[in-house]
């Protein structure tokens, strides 16, 4: 099933020549689904790429801001823990 070396050469030089070709006649895409498929995939990997830089910045930010500054506690602001249970009352 592999090629051979001198086969796999040839594909190579064939593809290579194909993807010089299409550089220079400035047609890379043969249709114009390939064009929007192509700006789908690029926005798709833009977004991605965005979202990962925002997690990065902001475990960054929370890691450095965090430990320099205390959390505010308002005084007399407390949490209530777990539910009073009136039926337990005499």
């Amino acid at each position: 099933m592999g090629l051979s070396g001198e086969e796999l050469k040839q594909e190579l030089e064939t593809t290579a020549q194909e993807v010089l070709g299409r550089l220079k006649s400035h047609q890379l895409f043969q249709s114009q689904w390939d064009t929007a498929a192509f700006v789908v995939f690029l926005t798709f990997v833009g977004t991605v790429l965005l979202l990962l830089l925002l997690v990065i910045a902001h475990c960054c930010c929370s890691c450095c801001c965090a430990s320099s500054r205390p959390r505010k506690v308002r005084p007399g602001k407390e949490k209530p823990r777990g539910v009073d249970n009136l039926a337990l009352e005499p």
